[in-house]
């Protein structure tokens, strides 16, 4: 007789699963296993991932049936009545609870459990189970794990910090501020800096397609290289037009490096975007070099105002609210997209690939590098304050104000 390799039982038996229930899937394994004699309870386990129990249960149900199978037949039952192992917590009621705890130690119980600060797997919870009298095992903390609605996930980024009180005041008072600009036809922007990057052969995130087997050869360790140093992309987004422009700076991410950037977006493509503009409002963050108690940004946006004849007004987002800034989701993000996976070995690729990150909205973006040099620690006297046209708003003059030029006193 041929004997049929586990393959065929294996396929036979994925053609056959879905409409097999309990007991027609043990009496065909059965069947298969007797069909092929000595052995065949071993082979038909491996092929069908059936237990060798259920396997042999099928073959006494295959001998002449008995009065009892007879009747359980006849009610059209699968099962004897209560056949089948009992549910862990029928025989540990207590297991369910204690198991919470020591997922959950600050809210549901001790918090100095002593897996509070130990990895929660399922191996440790396990151990940890019988270590208190508990019998179980880690694939049945897992079964009660996901009975209970837990499941396997990684930390979010969502805690900015505490709520400011006027948070969706000012959300609201920029909306309106945008609305009124873009309906004037003047120009508005979004501006921030994104996270710097080492220049060299360093792991950049994110995967790139490469012949099979022959992977970007980069760096082991992140050690910054002294000679090419660091990019610090600070970007202008304009959300009406969607385009932006990046400078990539070799030195510092100062104030005076921002208004820069700005200053080269306004001479190449803002003017000739709004060639009638006569103000300008810009969206920033409130902290970092364009932040709202920053001196020196002040300073630099009262020489830009003065150089342009713009008035410039400011808006800054609330404390511990920059992830709203269009400038993150609507351009760096897809910088970001761009470079995945490819180590940036040098300025000139890093404004590069800016340069050529495009989406099917239509975002275009130009990058220029800027090697400047913007010294840190620069001190900005009160007389240097009060030399400053700026026109603070009713509400949250902090936060909102406009800078007038020089010969614009009126």
């Amino acid at each position: 007789m041929l004997i049929p390799d586990t393959r065929v039982i294996a396929e036979k038996f994925a053609s056959l699963e879905p409409v097999l229930d309990e007991r027609a899937r043990r009496l065909w394994a059965a069947s298969e296993a007797r069909a092929i004699g000595r052995g065949g309870i071993s082979r038909v386990a491996e092929a069908t991932g059936l237990s060798r129990i259920t396997i042999r249960a099928g073959l006494r149900e295959l001998q002449p049936p008995s009065p009892a199978l007879d009747r359980m037949q006849a009610a059209g039952r699968v099962r004897r009545r209560g056949g089948g192992r009992k549910p862990l917590i029928d025989h540990d009621p207590k297991l369910e609870r204690v198991l919470e705890i020591l997922v959950d130690p600050v809210t549901r119980g001790d918090p100095m459990s002593p897996l509070r600060w130990t990895c929660k797997s399922a191996a440790n919870l396990a151990a940890e189970l019988r270590a208190q009298g508990h019998t179980v095992s880690e694939r049945s903390v897992n079964r009660l794990l996901h009975a209970s609605g837990y499941s396997l996930q990684s930390n979010r980024k969502t805690i900015e910090g505490g709520d400011h009180p006027d948070r969706d005041a000012q959300f609201q008072h920029i909306n309106r501020r945008v609305k009124a600009y873009q309906k004037q036809g003047h120009p508005v922007v979004s501006v921030d800096a994104k996270k710097k990057e080492l220049v060299g052969r360093f792991r950049n995130g994110g995967r790139e397609w490469q012949p099979s087997g022959e992977p970007e050869k980069v760096n082991v360790y992140d050690f910054i290289d002294k000679d090419l140093g660091k990019a610090i992309p600070y970007g202008v987004y304009d959300p009406t037009a969607n385009t932006g422009w990046v400078g990539v700076g070799v030195d510092h991410d100062t104030a005076e490096f921002a208004v820069e950037t700005l200053r080269r977006w306004w001479r190449n493509m803002g003017r000739r975007a709004y060639p009638q503009a006569t103000k300008l409002l810009v969206t920033a963050d409130g902290g970092g070099s364009n932040g709202s108690r920053c001196r020196l940004w002040k300073l630099e946006l009262q020489r830009l105002a003065s150089e342009t004849g713009l008035r410039i007004s400011v808006c800054h987002f609330p404390p511990g609210t920059s992830k709203w800034n269009k400038i993150e989701h609507r351009m760096f993000c897809h910088i970001t997209e761009n470079w995945r996976g490819r180590p940036l070995v040098s300025c000139e690729v890093v404004v590069n690939l800016i340069g050529s990150t495009t989406t099917e909205t239509g975002l275009s973006i130009r990058s220029e590098l800027d090697d400047g040099n913007y010294p840190t620690g620069r001190k900005i006297t009160d007389e240097q304050m009060k030399g400053l046209l700026i026109r603070k708003e009713k509400f949250h003059g902090d936060w909102n104000y406009t800078i007038l030029p020089k010969a614009d006193i009126g």
